[in-house]
């Protein structure tokens, strides 16, 4: 049965491109079987019209007390999410909303409590592809975390995850990382309260105006490693 799905979209300065995502999401939810959806748009401190717009499309709006990163976002989006399933969406549908059906059809049934999109499992699905040295940093990321973690994801920083609402709130109260690092963090947590990890191949194109600087992607490297170092602090527990 479906029964209920909260759709997390994190958003910082998004007033332009927020109108058409929100138009789409809302196309999507009115067209599916879901007997309860609501769309949730986490301000992350926008200085611009963000929260307007997400008012005006009738989404439901939490705000964070200042800018405090994508991580904080999505943790705030999950343990307010009122759906028993809860997806969190970057705000620039670099996967178009559909392919929520995929994940959903990959944890339904009790397959799974966590179902995430990956880019890198089908690269046939990719669009419009990411420039060179920024796939090449991506792939270099993912092995760093391999090696850190333990973890055996090839793509955990596509931003397309699906938690049931229980493992959500399990996972995400326990969430350390406000940055984009968070992805592995919540993932590693997952594996260790010992709920069942999907990895689904999703289409996804690269989406010009990206908020994440070259040098937040090199910090990045970093947290893997913060990961590991919480754990064994019992940080976790």
């Amino acid at each position: 049965m479906r029964r209920s799905i909260s759709i997390i979209i994190p958003a910082y300065n998004e007033e332009k491109r927020l109108p058409a995502t929100l138009e789409k999401v809302g196309e999507y939810l009115r067209r599916s079987e879901w007997e309860f959806a609501e769309i949730v748009v986490v301000d992350d401190g926008s200085r611009d019209a963000t929260a307007e717009v997400a008012r005006r499309a009738g989404a439901r709006l939490l705000s964070n007390p200042g800018n405090r990163g994508k991580g904080y976002s999505v943790r705030h989006g999950m343990l307010e999410a009122k759906g028993d399933w809860a997806l969190f969406s970057d705000a620039d549908l670099s996967s178009p909303i559909a392919e929520v059906e995929k994940v959903w059809s990959a944890a339904e049934g009790g397959r799974a409590a966590v179902a995430i999109g990956s880019r890198a499992m089908d690269r046939s699905l990719i669009g419009v592809r990411q420039p060179f040295f920024r796939d090449r940093i991506g792939r270099l990321f993912n092995l760093v975390m391999r090696l850190a973690t333990g973890l055996s994801f090839r793509d955990t920083q596509c931003g397309f995850k699906l938690f049931e609402a229980p493992a959500a709130r399990e996972i995400f109260s326990r969430q350390r990382l406000d940055g984009f690092g968070f992805d592995v963090e919540v993932l590693y947590i997952a594996q260790r309260l010992g709920y069942r990890c999907v990895e689904v191949p999703v289409r996804w194109n690269d989406v010009a105006g990206t908020k994440v600087s070259l040098w937040r992607g090199i910090a990045a490297f970093f947290d893997p490693v913060q990961v590991r170092w919480n754990d064994l602090t019992g940080r976790y527990k």
